[in-house]
């Protein structure tokens, strides 16, 4: 395993600009002091693991990522919990991800225990940047880059790694109406709907837009081929909970990504009074089902996201409300259960804390 070592030069935030930043941090406002970097070359493999200053990176207009879009990204989070400590959730399963994404995207793996050894020693020389505000957490962002000067299509010769961090607040505040649109898919069979790539959300983009234009706050994407089958929630997986106690989300296919939260959710909801359950999920099964009151709540799940209650579902022909048209009781357990073990309010029955500091 290669450590990243920190620069010791790198200039510090004032505790007090600290401490301005965090009383409002938005969602990629304020970034911590340092980042960490490292390149692969065919030479020399991953070398010159470091934690520099956070700052603009020397980049050629010919820079392999620019031209072709080989780029892969992650999202995990540190939570401070009541006794002052810091913990990051699951971060090896943001790691194992990371290394697919990379295999997907014809790139060279960062290890796995360089990963888990960026994030960690990018948290505990940044522990000031850790809120200890209620829904507050450090956000940590990993990508990597075909970094090669490249006017060619093939995969790029060199490539760097990156981890930002910063402060946030949760990503959706608010219950969420979905738009289904007509006009675009966000994956296909074959495609990059697994890995989590820059391209599949730069070509989402347009969707959302549409959405918002209908009073939607994200898009509910279908299957590419028939439009008949739920895979996504623009940012996030999508799961529903029904009257027969289950907690239904489609299955992974190689087009839907493969969501911690979800997993996370999946599993703790045996403590609900709920089966998890992994299958596909047909559209007109969610229409009838809310309809009906067979499908009782929905809700949508990511890093940035957390838990958002999804209140409605609209499409050019029909417009539904998802219950009462309110958070579910069921969804409202799932989230405080979630943010408790990743606060550290709840037990960690399944081991998913890694401390930092």
């Amino acid at each position: 395993m290669a450590t990243f070592v920190a620069d010791p030069s790198v200039p510090r935030t004032p505790a007090d600009q600290i401490t301005a930043a965090l009383a409002d941090p938005g969602f990629g406002r304020y970034f911590v002091d340092h980042m960490a970097h490292a390149l692969w070359t065919p030479e020399a493999g991953w070398h010159d693991h470091a934690l520099v200053a956070t700052g603009p990176i020397p980049l050629h207009p010919g820079l392999a990522a620019l031209q072709y879009g080989q780029e892969i990204f992650e999202g995990l989070k540190a939570f401070r919990h009541p006794d002052g400590s810091v913990w990051l959730f699951r971060p090896e399963m943001n790691a194992a991800r990371f290394a697919r994404s990379a295999v997907r995207m014809q790139m060279p793996p960062l290890p796995i225990p360089d990963f888990l050894d960026s994030v960690t020693r990018l948290v505990e020389l940044n522990l000031d940047w850790v809120p200890s505000a209620p829904e507050q957490s450090l956000y940590l962002r990993p990508f990597m880059f075909g970094s090669e000067t490249l006017i060619g299509v093939r995969a790029s010769n060199e490539y760097t790694y990156v981890c930002l961090g910063m402060p946030v607040m949760p990503f959706y505040p608010d219950p969420l109406k979905l738009w289904v649109t007509p006009n675009y898919a966000r994956s296909m069979a074959g495609g990059t709907g697994g890995a989590k790539c820059g391209g599949n959300y730069g070509a989402s983009m347009i969707a959302e837009h549409e959405a918002h234009a209908q009073g939607c706050g994200q898009v509910l994407w279908l299957d590419s081929a028939t439009r008949s089958w739920v895979e996504e929630s623009g940012t996030m997986n999508f799961l529903v909970v029904t009257a027969d106690g289950e907690l239904v989300t489609p299955a992974l296919n190689g087009q839907i990504l493969a969501g911690i939260t979800r997993d996370s959710l999946l599993t703790i909801a045996a403590a609900h009074g709920l089966r998890g359950v992994e299958r596909p999920l047909g559209f007109a099964e969610l229409c009838s089902g809310i309809e009906s009151g067979q499908i009782t709540e929905a809700l949508a799940c990511g890093t940035a996201a957390v838990v958002s209650p999804v209140v409605g579902i609209k499409t050019p022909d029909l417009e539904l409300v998802v219950g009462d048209g309110s958070p579910g009781v069921k969804t409202r357990e799932l989230r405080a259960h979630l943010t408790g073990i990743q606060f550290g309010t709840e037990p960690d029955v399944h081991g998913w804390l890694r401390r930092v500091g």
